[in-house]
Order: structure tokens, then C-alpha cells, then sequence
């Protein structure tokens, strides 16, 4: 049974954080560098965007924990180490920095950046923030590592939960960043998950592979996919509960966990787009399969024109059947109901597809709530598929308008 509860990255045993501002970031009141570690070396599995532009730590990190394990994790933001002829060299660099000054292998760090892409990044403030980072190591500072990871996000994303893995109790945790250039697949974002679950690194593998499927690539703010998305997860078996090498009870007690982490955190990145106003969940029903329902729920939450509808809390139903004749998926357009949904109510605007009367008034109401739901019944099976997102406003223009400069 899942319990949600306190401590982020570090509620799971023999976990501790820090983060720090060392100066690659102008401003003072924000930290630009975060560490995660691991008392005990631990399984280690990540997932990496599906740009052929890839930031040079996603390069370094995927050749480090190659052989599956991993002890601790660094990244920077404010600069994305990214299109640098020397990115590689740096990101080595940083993982030796830190590897020394922690006492391990400078290749089992995962090394991460994220922020403004082809600009040169000095290992210099990186080297001088070390110290005090790795002497700020402790399993309350979750949130500072939370804070160093965050670039033009509004709000911190972190959870944990508490969970039972052969009669043992397990915890797992996360923490994410990620506000703009979000866009399946592998959405834009940073992710960092940390369990004490003892899990082999091939299962590991296998159930954040399986997992990204329905959760950060079912994520899009602004069909810009990024060079640097990463989401990775340590499991360093201090649980103590029988090691998970293979399916079974345990191993979807494991996934489902894992599952309400990357959830949750999808929720907060969509909810935390550029300029975002609303929250955008789309909910589809009645799918012919897996894949259908979940194409329709993708275009419907990447549609410019629906998210500025959304933005505007103006009904335009039209808006959700067009991004949904134009998804490519197999349905027949004569048996799609459109609701929306919010804390205010559910107001039916389309029926077989056509449109029904229904009251603006009562419409425009639901549409003001900060959380929207967008439900579409296809009437042609039993597949499900959610996607998120947010509306698309005034403000996402004038952030990335002189994001650079």
C-alpha cells in the first residue's frame, strides 16, 4: 500500500543532498548546483530525450553507469553543457571533482546540466562550489538540491512515497525541474529518483523504461523537445528487502511506486509550463488500443490553438476534434464525446461528434479553475490514455522572447 510522505530524494535510507549557488548562475539567491548521494554504491537506470542534438553530460552519464550502478548524482543549471566543443572534457571533470572530493569513482557519477544551450560553461565556480556542496551533504536538504536543479521553474517538484517490497518497507523519491522546451518523447526535464528498494540494475532498467511510457512522454508544454532531458533513478538496497531480479509481487509493488512518483512529478511540470496559468490533463476512454488512445491524448494536449483556448477559458471543442482528426490515430470522428471537468463542474460541449447546446456561462466557469480536465470518450474499445500540459499564454512568449540574454 503506497504512503505518501516527507523528504523528497532523501526519504529513502542512506540518501543525502545538497545544493549550493557557486557562481554559474548571475544571480546570487539561486542556487546553481546540486548533489545527491548514496552512502552505499547503488543499481542505477536512466532514460535520455530522443534529440540527436544531446547535451555532452547525457553522453558522459550513459558511458558511467553502462555496467549499472552508480553512487552519486551532480548537475548544474544555468548553463546546458550543450553544442560546447570541449562539453565532454567538462562533464568528465565535473564527475572527477566530485568523485574526489566523495571518495569514489569518478565513473559511477551521473552528471547532469540544464539551462542555456551552446554557451561555453567554466568548470571553475563548479570546482569552487564542491566543497561546500559535498560539506552540506545531509538527509533533510532535498529541497536544496530541488532548488539547484530549478531554472526558469516557478515551483519546487518533489514527493516521496512509502511502500512494502517483500514484507520490507521501501521508500522512493524524487525531485524534477522542468518548465519549458517540454515535449514527448522523453519530455524536457530533469529527473532525479532515489530508492532504498534493492532492485537489480536490469529490473531497474526495465520498469523506468516501461514507466516513461505513460508519464513523461505523455508530457507537453511547448512541442519543443529538449537536448538534455534525463531521467534517472538509484536504488541502493538499504531496504534490505529480497533483491528484485525478476517479475512478480514485488516488482509491481516497485513499478506501482515508482509509477506515483513520475506522476506526480508530471502533474507539477505541466502544471509549472512557461507563463502557465491552467494545468491540462487529458483523459481518453474508449480507445481501440493502447496506442490510439494515446496519440489522440498527445495531439489533443499539444494543440496551440486548444492550450490558447484554455488560456482564454473559452469552450472551443472544435479545437480538441481537429487536433484529433489530425493525430494520425485510427477512430471513427462520429462516436467522439468531448467533456471538460474542473473543480467547478463537467459540462458535456460535444456528442458523436458533433456539438451539443450547452451554457457558455457554465463553461466559462469550469474553464476559469486552475486544473483542467479534458475528457474524450472514442466509443471503440477499452484503452485508456492520460497526457498533460498547460495552457499557452502572453508570458510564455515574453520569458523566451530574451530567455539568452
Amino acid at each position: 500500500m503506497l504512503k505518501q510522505i516527507q523528504g523528497g530524494v532523501c526519504a529513502a535510507k542512506g540518501f543525502k543532498a545538497s545544493g549550493v549557488h557557486c557562481g554559474i548562475r548571475k544571480n546570487k539567491t539561486k542556487r546553481d548546483l546540486a548533489l545527491i548521494y548514496s552512502e552505499k554504491k547503488a543499481t542505477a537506470a536512466a532514460a535520455y530525450t530522443q534529440n540527436l542534438v544531446k547535451g555532452a553530460p547525457l553522453t558522459v552519464t550513459k558511458n558511467n553507469i553502462s555496467d549499472g550502478y552508480a553512487h552519486a548524482v551532480i548537475c548544474n543549471s544555468g548553463n546546458a553543457n550543450t553544442c560546447n566543443a570541449n562539453g565532454i572534457e567538462i562533464a568528465e571533470q565535473t564527475c572527477k571533482l566530485v568523485a574526489d572530493a566523495l571518495g569514489i569513482s569518478a565513473k559511477d557519477v551521473v552528471v547532469a546540466s540544464t539551462g542555456v544551450i551552446g554557451q561555453p560553461l567554466d568548470v571553475t565556480p563548479i570546482a569552487n562550489g564542491i566543497p561546500a556542496l559535498v560539506a552540506g551533504l545531509s538527509d533533510e536538504n532535498s529541497t536544496l538540491a530541488c532548488e539547484g536543479i530549478m531554472t526558469t521553474d516557478t515551483k519546487l517538484k518533489e514527493i516521496a512515497f512509502e511502500f512494502t517490497a517483500g514484507g520490507k518497507t521501501c521508500r522512493i523519491g524524487g525531485i524534477a525541474k522542468g518548465s519549458g522546451m517540454i515535449h514527448p518523447n522523453m519530455a524536457t526535464m530533469l529527473v532525479f529518483v532515489t530508492t532504498d528498494c534493492k532492485i537489480s540494475a536490469a529490473m531497474l532498467q526495465k520498469a523506468l523504461s516501461a514507466d516513461i511510457l505513460d508519464s513523461f512522454n505523455m508530457i507537453s508544454i511547448d512541442g519543443d523537445t529538449s537536448t538534455n532531458d534525463m531521467v534517472s533513478v538509484l536504488a541502493n538496497g538499504t531496504a534490505d528487502n529480497e533483491e528484485i531480479v525478476s517479475e512478480g509481487a514485488d516488482y509491481d509493488a516497485f513499478c506501482e511506486a515508482l509509477a506515483a512518483v513520475t506522476k506526480y512529478l508530471c502533474r507539477m511540470i505541466a502544471s509549472d509550463g512557461e507563463g502557465a496559468t491552467k494545468l491540462l490533463e487529458c483523459k481518453v476512454d474508449g480507445g481501440k488500443d493502447e496506442k490510439t488512445a494515446k496519440t489522440v491524448a498527445k495531439s489533443v494536449i499539444c494543440s496551440s490553438l486548444l492550450k490558447a483556448a484554455m488560456f482564454g477559458a473559452d469552450a472551443n471543442w472544435g479545437r480538441v476534434l481537429c487536433a484529433i482528426g489530425y493525430s494520425g490515430a485510427d477512430v471513427d470522428v462520429n462516436k467522439v464525446d468531448v467533456s471538460f471537468r474542473s473543480a467547478k463542474g463537467e459540462i458535456l460541449v460535444c456528442k458523436d461528434g458533433a456539438g451539443v447546446a450547452f451554457s457558455e456561462e457554465k463553461a466559462k466557469e469550469i474553464l476559469l479553475e486552475s486544473e483542467i480536465e479534458i475528457l474524450i470518450s472514442l466509443h471503440d474499445g477499452a484503452a485508456v490514455a492520460t497526457a498533460w500540459g498547460c495552457d499557452l499564454t502572453y508570458d510564455y512568449v515574453k520569458i523566451n522572447g530574451d530567455y539568452r540574454t
